[in-house]
């Protein structure tokens, strides 16, 4: 475990590699679960005044849920989450070519209809960010569905902090992990 500033990180995130391959798994993360992608108070503030503007990229499927249960939902542990579709994708995944999962929030991000990239939690996957009250756990999350990413970044020697560096620096700030990434260089073998 390595301390920096108000967090204590998994020395996983520098050991570990990891790069997306969703070529092999199809944005599987966005479908398999038991619940919606962790949200912060103020993403759910985000998501109801964003939604009009996002709701014209999602599927009908998406919107029928969302129009059911909210733009975001509180599960019975009273956690804050995206609503699902039956129980099982998150509301907001678009697929694309190939089968291949998406954000429809991102989508509208990325078509200029909003400034809200997706959740935090979506964008650092796989890292998780636990906030306690005197500091934030950052660990690296291994899901099986995931064993490709960390073959493809065994491959191309990705460390996992260096492939969600934007979803970090977005998180934590620049000063941040760039004293991340000089532990990172001075304990590299």
């Amino acid at each position: 475990m390595i301390q920096l500033g108000k967090t204590i990180v998994s020395t996983d995130l520098i050991e570990k590699e990891f790069v997306c391959n969703l070529g092999a798994c199809k944005g599987e993360c966005c479908i398999a679960g038991e619940a919606g992608a962790p949200l912060s108070k103020e993403e759910t503030e985000i998501l109801e005044a964003i939604y009009p503007k996002v709701a014209p990229h999602l599927r009908e499927e998406g919107k029928a849920a969302i129009e059911a249960q909210g733009t975001w939902i509180e599960s019975a542990a009273g956690d804050l989450e995206t609503p699902l579709v039956n129980g099982a994708e998150c509301a907001y995944v678009t697929f694309k070519e190939g089968g291949i999962a998406s954000c429809g929030i991102e989508d509208a991000y990325n078509a200029g209809d909003v400034d809200f990239k997706k959740p935090i939690s979506c964008h650092l996957y796989p890292v998780r960010v636990t906030d306690y009250s005197e500091f934030a756990a950052v660990n690296y999350h291994r899901w099986p569905i995931c064993d490709t990413a960390c073959t493809l970044g065994e491959q191309l020697k990705v460390p996992v902090y260096q492939f969600v560096k934007e979803a970090l620096v977005r998180k934590f700030g620049q000063d941040w992990f760039d004293g991340l990434d000089a532990i990172a260089q001075k304990n590299q073998p």
